[in-house]
């Protein structure tokens, strides 16, 4: 574990707890060039974690304090996204595979923080979870089904449903997810399948209702 201290933190809000993880891609030529700005004053961003494509994992806050990772959004109803979660920035522009020792160091990381802070497999979300059409991180090449088969994510147990899907129906189970209630239709189906079902295309069906089960 490297260690390469960012300014851009502070104390978490009313003594809010970490309680959810939040995975990003950095999009940038390296994860040097992606630690530089996120520990620059003049950026105004951060995260607790960067993770080099060769595994390298450099820590930049102390998972007690609030980085600037998440930006405006919610998850579960709740906004000011930063002081619930960490951050963890993936060397990656999100349009190749994440390598085999990146995800390696990924899953491991994942299960030390999840142990310290309580943190359940449904509290580990994309960037694309809670603020979606503005994000879409860690993208379609990220591989959730990994980590859900190993207890680090949440994942999409639901039966498969008969019949046409409603908007209703899919909207109420996309906001008890944790997705975000004020959202189109169009940008919650987008986000949703970003990430459970990234190949599926067309209008709304009874799968995708399926796909919040696991959450």
């Amino acid at each position: 574990m490297h260690q390469y201290p960012s300014p851009n933190c502070g104390p978490r809000r009313g003594g809010i707890l970490p309680e959810l993880i939040v995975i990003h891609y950095t999009a940038m030529q390296s994860a040097q060039a992606a630690i530089e700005r996120l520990c620059d004053p003049e950026a105004e961003v951060s995260a607790h974690y960067v993770i080099a494509s060769n595994g390298t994992v450099t820590q930049l806050v102390d998972e007690d304090q609030r980085a600037w990772h998440a930006g405006s959004g919610s998850w579960q109803g709740q906004g000011d996204v930063n002081s619930r979660s960490i951050g963890v920035e993936l060397d990656n522009a999100g349009t190749h595979p994440f390598s085999e020792p990146q995800m390696a160091a990924l899953e491991a990381l994942l299960r030390g923080t999840m142990a310290r802070w309580s943190i359940p497999a449904g509290g580990v979300i994309g960037h694309s979870d809670m603020a979606p059409g503005r994000k879409s991180d860690p993208g379609q090449r990220f591989d959730w089904a990994r980590l859900a088969r190993q207890g680090l994510a949440g994942h999409a147990t639901g039966p498969a449903l008969d019949g046409p899907a409603s908007e209703e129906g899919f909207r109420a189970a996309a906001t008890k997810a944790g997705y975000p209630a004020d959202t189109s239709l169009d940008v919650l189906l987008q986000a949703t399948r970003l990430r459970f079902a990234p190949w599926r295309t067309g209008p709304l069906c009874a799968a995708d209702l399926a796909l919040h089960h696991g959450l």
